[in-house]
């Protein structure tokens, strides 16, 4: 799973990137369904990439029903929810941004973050992922 997450990271990164999804991108409607808001959903991905600790933020879709969630994961082959697909991944190790910011500095880098998603890949990540939907 570790190298699985760092492709997924380094490939959903390109300079000059989109601070945000566009509306027209499934995953902007998606993000917005599942959180009100592209900025609620934000708002909550960039807490998370704050809190104290080690370890990456990802955004995964609920294989049941197709929601985005965004959740934190420790170590590298823990704490991944079986089956959800990745869809967007912060890295928040300190090998992440020690080369370009402080240790203090990690509100820095999840600035920066949003200012180099490659929000197209995202967009493909979440359109080929497949979701299973229950027959309720």
């Amino acid at each position: 799973m570790n190298s699985l997450v760092h492709e997924l990271y380094f490939s959903n990164l390109k300079p000059g990137g989109e601070s945000r999804p566009s509306d027209r991108q499934a995953v902007g409607r998606a993000l917005a369904e599942s959180y009100g808001s592209v900025d609620q959903w934000q708002a909550n991905f960039q807490a998370l990439g704050g809190m104290r600790g080690i370890g990456r933020v990802i955004l995964y879709q609920d294989p049941v029903n197709g929601r985005l969630v965004n959740q934190w994961i420790s170590l590298h082959q823990d704490g991944s929810p079986a089956r959800w697909k990745p869809i967007l991944v912060m890295d928040v190790w300190e090998h992440a941004f020690m080369r370009d910011y402080k240790a203090t500095e990690r509100a820095k880098y999840v600035d920066a973050f949003f200012k180099s998603v490659d929000w197209s890949t995202v967009d493909q990540r979440l359109r080929e992922a497949p979701t299973v939907r229950s027959a309720a």
